[in-house]
């Protein structure tokens, strides 16, 4: 019979060697085509209350929610967040993301939106959120592929609201206005941020809002 101890050293080396074999970290992962990539991490990664962080990152706000499943093929979330705040800005509604695109909102944020923004980023609010997770085809084409909404990796924004009062709306600002020119560079500036970045003038489809996704292409960022 093996002493007590040895079998405890024999298990704890055959689990390590499990491990080894498991996600890495690198941009492998991140750049799978066609297919959801989830976060990897369990819930207590994904939210870190007692340090005010969600995904890992100081600024986002919300909460880890339940797996989404779905009887639609292409839909769903294997770990999704609801995010209610991103670096001090409410969203007019909590938004159901992944983490990757959670993150990449927060970057979209405060590296994008604020400088753009100038002196005026202090007085940020909110941003106006029409879309995030929902179970539907790219632009609701009978027969068309699932979008990324559906997959928790999409996030439109349709305006931001300053605390004087403005409202900065991509449909009423876009072209004749004092903030036409940080609408243009926010937007410029989220490709890359994202993968896919939609706006007035794409498609037809996105004259009223930013679409933005963390959909990855071969060929690198599409940015409209």
């Amino acid at each position: 019979m093996k002493h007590p101890l040895v079998a405890i050293l024999a298990t704890v080396t055959a689990v390590a060697a499990c491990s080894s074999g498991g996600p890495r970290g690198d941009s492998n992962v991140g750049r799978l085509i066609g297919r959801v990539v989830p976060f990897m991490g369990d819930t207590a990664s994904r939210a870190s209350h007692s340090a005010g962080q969600l995904c890992g990152v100081a600024g986002l706000q919300g909460k880890p929610v339940a797996p989404i499943t779905s009887a639609t093929n292409g839909c769903g979330v294997a770990a999704p967040v609801q995010v209610t705040h991103v670096d001090g800005v409410k969203l007019s509604q909590p938004a159901t993301l992944d983490c990757p695109t959670a993150t990449a909102l927060h970057r979209w944020v405060t590296e994008a939106m604020r400088p753009a923004l100038g002196r005026a980023s202090a007085s940020v609010t909110e941003l106006r959120v029409p879309a995030h997770y929902v179970c539907r085809t790219r632009n609701h084409r009978a027969g068309a592929r699932i979008s990324e909404h559906g997959k928790g990796r999409a996030i439109d924004i349709s305006a931001i609201l300053l605390a004087n009062g403005e409202t900065i709306t991509v449909a009423g600002d876009w072209s004749d206005s004092k903030y036409s020119r940080a609408l243009r560079e926010m937007h410029t500036n989220a490709c890359g941020i994202f993968g896919t970045t939609l706006g007035p003038g794409s498609d037809g489809m996105h004259e009223n809002h930013f679409h933005y996704d963390t959909a990855q292409y071969r060929g690198g960022p599409y940015c409209r």
